[in-house]
């Protein structure tokens, strides 16, 4: 049997049913080691979002964790120095593992795991970095050294997207080191219809059945740029459409002065992810008009597609190569452009958003948990040739 040993931060929506579906293969043993302790599982207070929060989904449930000691001062996947486990390297040598699959190296112990096993056991890496927000100079090139240092010793690069593909050849991976594994959501979680609460949602607004409406979920922070949208939308003044913003954080407070005096600007607070669903099956046109950085993918925009709609994101939105594609699902607007946002929200709602939908359904279908299930079986049977 192959023993994998996963190594990540702590419980997280995106990767748990992932870990479960791997965990179903009877030729793989899978053992998940959170680096960063029991006290980032449940609930915690997220920086971002500036609230304690725990998810609504079971994250622990169909594979096999442990729970690493976690010393750091101020525990936390934020910061560096915030995952710092001494018991790490041991708990996995005892594993045994065949291979190592690491999710992300910017924490003091991921970085230990790595150049502790570099050359003993095939170490996969997964991250989701982009050349987005790079900028000139000689810090670029001082910080690119330091990143291929970090490197070194990594056998496979399990790449997201096209341009975290382009990172990770940047850094001085080889085409034969890569390997895709695209960002993915549980697609059949929010495909599963649930109209009639949103229906229901649409109605509580005051939206009619006839009319539009455009969401953004997400975090209230600079980084997402949702100032952007309200400011277009008002300037916009499109009639029959409404603009929905869903989510908690620094910015909230300027987004509730922003939206009071608009009747059609509404404003909900942060809501799980057993919701989500209901969120994106009541609006028309999902928008991500982030600024960056760090908008690496963007996996509200997988959420949207698999329930259906059309999307609408910005040129610095890590999965707007991968997923938009311009006419068909939706279209990449310029970052930081309001005649630009402007422009494509109106093309948008000049047509039938019903086939956009249906096409970012089909899209979404390829980004999936099988889909990274087959990658690395392929990465397990390219070692066993």
């Amino acid at each position: 049997m192959i023993k994998i040993a996963i190594v990540t931060t702590h419980p997280i929506q995106y990767y748990a049913p992932f870990f479960a579906l791997l965990s179903t293969n009877p030729a793989l043993d899978v053992h998940v080691f959170y680096t960063g302790g029991q006290a980032l599982s449940g609930s915690k207070y997220d920086v971002d979002f500036g609230a304690s929060i725990e998810w609504d989904i079971p994250l622990l449930q169909g594979y096999r964790f442990t729970f690493l000691h976690n010393k750091a001062k101020e525990p936390g996947s934020h910061h560096f120095r915030g995952i710092d486990s001494p018991s790490s390297v041991a708990a996995i040598t005892n594993y045994s593992p065949n291979y190592i699959l690491i999710y992300g190296w910017a924490y003091k112990t991921h970085l230990r795991i790595m150049k502790h096993f570099k050359g003993r056991i095939p170490i996969w890496f997964r991250g989701d970095s982009t050349l987005l927000d790079q900028k000139k100079g000689v810090q670029r090139l001082l910080r690119n050294l330091f990143l291929k240092w970090v490197y070194k010793g990594i056998d496979k690069a399990l790449y997201v997207g096209e341009e975290n593909k382009k990172y990770f050849k940047a850094m001085g991976f080889k085409d034969s080191q890569l390997a895709f594994m695209p960002h993915a959501v549980d697609n059949e979680r929010f495909a599963e219809p649930r109209q009639q609460e949103a229906m229901a949602l649409r109605s509580e607004l005051g939206i009619s059945p006839d009319e539009k409406v455009i969401l953004f979920a997400g975090k209230l922070e600079a980084k997402k740029d949702p100032e952007l949208l309200i400011d277009a939308f008002i300037e916009l003044n499109a009639p029959m459409v409404h603009l929905l913003i869903v989510g908690s954080g620094t910015f909230r407070e300027r987004i509730r002065r922003k939206a009071k005096d608009n009747v059609k600007i509404h404003l909900l607070d942060f809501r799980n992810q057993s919701y989500m669903p209901v969120l994106y099956q009541a609006c028309d046109i999902y928008c991500l008009p982030s600024k960056g950085p760090g908008e690496t993918w963007g996996l509200a925009v997988n959420e949207a597609m698999a329930s259906g709609r059309a999307v609408l994101v910005s040129d610095r939105v890590g999965c707007a190569a991968d997923l938009v594609k311009p006419g068909k699902n939706g279209y990449v607007f310029r970052s930081g452009s309001d005649i630009s946002l402007k422009e494509n929200i109106q093309r948008m709602l000049s047509n039938d958003l019903h086939q956009p939908g249906g096409e970012s359904k089909r899209i979404v279908e390829q980004y999936s948990f099988r889909e990274q299930l087959n990658t690395i079986l392929e990465l397990v049977k390219s070692y066993l040739i």
